[in-house]
C-alpha cells in the first residue's frame, strides 16, 4: 500500500472498530503523518487519542453522536487544505457493529474526494465482550491489511442517494472484512 496511499491528493478510509489494534502500525510513517483520525469526543476516546499521537496520527475529536458538525468541519479543511487522510471507524463510537454511518459518505461527497475500505484481519484472535466484539490477535496470528477499490461518491445527494451510497461502501468494507458466521 505504500504507494497508492503516500501518492494521494486526501481521501476518507473506513475501518471497522474492532479491527483497530494494529491498524495504525501497518502503514509507512509518512502515511501515518498525512491522517487524521476521528475520535470519539469521550474520555476513552482522548487515550486513543493520545495513543494514535505516538505513531504521528493527528486526531479530530467527535462522532456520529457527539459533535458531529463540528467533526465533518474539522475533517474538511483537513482534506482542503493539507490535502490529509481523514479515517473514520463508521460504526463508533457504539455501534451497531458493521453498520456504516453517513458521515464519512457526506464528507466525501462535500469534499470530492474517494472513500477508501480498509480492514484489518486476523487469523486467530480473541475477541471481547465490547459492543463491537473487539478483536485481539493471538500470538503468532497472521495479520493481513487488504485495501478495498476507491469510491467515489459524487456531490449533491439526496437522502435517498446518500443512503444508497452508504449501503455500497459498508457492502464493500464487509467484502473485505472476514467477518464470522453469527
Amino acid at each position: 500500500p505504500n504507494g497508492y496511499i503516500e501518492n494521494a491528493k486526501g481521501a476518507v478510509s473506513v475501518t471497522w472498530h474492532n479491527r483497530l489494534m494494529f491498524f495504525a502500525v501497518l502503514f509507512p510513517a509518512g502515511a501515518r503523518k498525512r491522517t487524521v483520525a476521528v475520535v470519539s469526543a469521550s474520555r476513552d476516546g482522548q487515550y486513543i487519542a493520545d495513543l494514535v499521537k505516538q505513531f504521528g496520527i493527528e486526531s479530530v475529536r467527535g462522532s456520529s453522536s457527539r459533535k458531529a458538525v463540528q467533526v465533518l468541519h474539522g475533517a474538511m479543511r483537513k482534506i482542503i487544505r493539507e490535502k490529509k487522510y481523514v479515517s473514520f471507524t463508521p460504526d463508533g463510537p457504539r455501534g451497531p457493529k458493521y453498520v456504516m454511518s453517513r458521515g464519512p459518505i457526506h464528507l466525501a461527497s462535500e469534499t470530492g474526494v474517494r472513500i477508501l475500505p480498509i480492514s484489518v484481519n486476523y487469523s486467530s484472535y480473541w475477541e471481547l465482550g465490547s459492543w463491537d466484539r473487539f478483536q485481539i490477535p493471538k500470538p503468532w496470528a497472521k495479520i493481513t491489511l487488504r485495501l478495498g477499490e476507491p469510491v467515489i461518491i459524487p456531490p449533491n445527494l439526496t437522502d435517498d442517494e446518500l443512503e444508497k451510497w452508504r449501503l455500497e461502501v459498508q457492502r464493500r468494507l464487509n467484502e473485505i472484512s472476514e467477518i464470522p458466521e453469527p
